[in-house]
């Protein structure tokens, strides 16, 4: 590929200039808040790759080929869901980007979020039951043969669900990397080891479903007409499939391990909950 293919690679199937301004600022506030706070070069690696890979997913020729082969797609939404925010989430941006606001902005910011609607905004991006919940539907619910069929013939459907998959991915890698205990952390670290559970079992199934099904379960593809000849509709969902049950559940279980190790490291500190202990010279409940 010489250098012109390259660059016609790079241009955007469908431009967006919402997503072009999300990059630059988030890309803007994290080089400005390096400048204040000391960040390691690991965690800048993982903050730029994840931000390439997003980037590389939603705004590239690569959307063309998500919407015209199935496992393309199961790809695209492996990384926009799983790896991209998984990497960025890893590498702890949050303290770094808000430094990066202007002094301003940092008031005004710090400001609203002492205000009853962005407190109740905020409970909700990191509610321990809602998020995962979200996380995993964000899976389920596109899949469904029918959600699948009109999100990928609308563009406003296609791109409210590209955008819907990379917030709850970052939500949800939010709470599951954060390595301190609760409080302050929203999730307890049980919960971060237990959670992942939750959402890659489903999401495991769903691919094994649609590796062992004999029919064409996404004919949106065919419309639309396969960008990759040589692919039936079985052989194109099978690829796919596997992708749901293999890599994802891998990427799933390397969070399980990352809370493992966030717990063990907070029981050797003694930094976990202690349980309640009954006050001194109350008697024991009768059995």
């Amino acid at each position: 590929m010489d250098d012109m293919d390259a660059l016609a690679w790079l241009q955007p199937w469908e431009f967006s200039p919402a997503l072009v301004l999300a990059f630059v600022a988030t890309a803007w506030l994290f080089l400005r808040g390096r400048r204040i706070h000391r960040v390691g070069a690991v965690r800048q690696s993982l903050f730029w790759i994840g931000w390439v890979m997003l980037y590389l997913s939603m705004h590239t020729q690569l959307d063309y080929y998500a919407e015209r082969m199935f496992f393309i797609h199961r790809l695209q939404h492996l990384v926009l869901h799983h790896l991209g925010p998984l990497l960025i989430m890893g590498a702890y941006p949050g303290q770094v980007m808000r430094a990066g606001l202007p002094l301003a902005w940092r008031v005004r910011l710090a400001a609203a979020r002492r205000a009853g609607p962005v407190r109740a905004l905020e409970s909700l991006a990191t509610n321990r039951f809602l998020v995962p919940l979200l996380f995993l539907l964000m899976v389920l619910v596109w899949l469904e043969p029918t959600v699948q069929f009109y999100s990928m013939l609308d563009w406003r459907l296609y791109r409210l669900m590209n955008w819907a998959v990379v917030l709850t991915g970052l939500m949800y890698w939010n709470l599951i990397l954060d390595r301190r205990p609760k409080p302050p952390a929203a999730m307890s670290p049980g919960g971060r080891i237990f959670s992942p559970i939750f959402t890659m079992v489903p999401q495991m199934v769903a691919g094994a479903v649609i590796v062992f099904s004999e029919r064409d379960l996404y004919p949106v593809f065919d419309l639309c007409g396969r960008a990759l000849p040589g692919f039936s509709a079985v052989d194109d969902q099978v690829i796919g499939g596997l992708i749901m049950w293999v890599p994802a559940g891998l990427i799933e279980a390397f969070g399980l391990m990352v809370a493992l190790g966030t717990l063990m490291r907070l029981s050797a500190r003694n930094r976990l909950p202690q349980p309640r202990r009954r006050p001194a010279g109350r008697p024991a409940r009768a059995a």
